[in-house]
């Protein structure tokens, strides 16, 4: 029976929001990553969706007992999908892989009522910085789509429940491309 892991290309790649055992860097084929809003949640949120030209880092991680209770309920606005055959990863024993992505149609575009959290852009990339060095964390922003919508600045009290503090180099990191991207930051009321 093959091992249940999933692969996580978003918050999930920084290690301090979850404790799943055996994490390793991954690459998914046929996915890119992208910013949308799933009227299942009231902001912004980063999903995957396919496509055959595109591939994204991430990481793998063990889903113990083959308990996918607790993933599921973390990712409830997304659906599970099984994914093993699109995944690279450094493990040699038999496992199935799954990725989350919000369904195709619960998707629409992030607006300024519905933005991107700074918050959960910073848990995401401190972990590509902390899982892939800067290069790793560069090829996150160019690789992932929508950084055309409004970004809200909440790091003063920050709404992404498994926000986490950035070191001041991470800040800059984030706030650098940020910039470079020429992303519409609005601060929180």
């Amino acid at each position: 029976m093959a091992d249940p892991y999933f692969f996580g290309y978003g918050s999930l790649v920084n290690l301090a929001t979850h404790d799943f055992p055996d994490p390793r860097p991954a690459r998914l084929k046929g996915w890119r990553r992208a910013w949308k809003h799933t009227d299942l949640r009231p902001v912004a949120f980063l999903t995957a969706v396919p496509d055959a030209n595109s591939e994204i880092e991430g990481m793998i991680a063990h889903v113990p007992k083959n308990d996918w209770a607790a993933l599921d309920e973390r990712e409830w606005a997304y659906d599970r999908v099984p994914a093993t055959h699109s995944i690279s990863h450094p493990l040699t024993h038999d496992v199935e892989i799954a990725v989350y992505a919000v369904p195709h149609e619960r998707h629409s575009e992030p607006t300024d009522q519905h933005p991107l959290l700074l918050s959960y852009i910073d848990v995401v990339v401190q972990g590509y910085l902390r899982a892939f060095g800067e290069e790793g964390a560069e090829r996150f922003f160019t690789t992932t789509e929508g950084w055309d919508a409004p970004i809200l600045n909440d790091r003063a009290e920050p709404r992404y429940p498994r926000h986490q503090q950035l070191k001041p180099d991470e800040t800059r990191f984030v706030d650098d491309r940020l910039q470079h991207l020429s992303a519409t930051i609005v601060n929180a009321q």
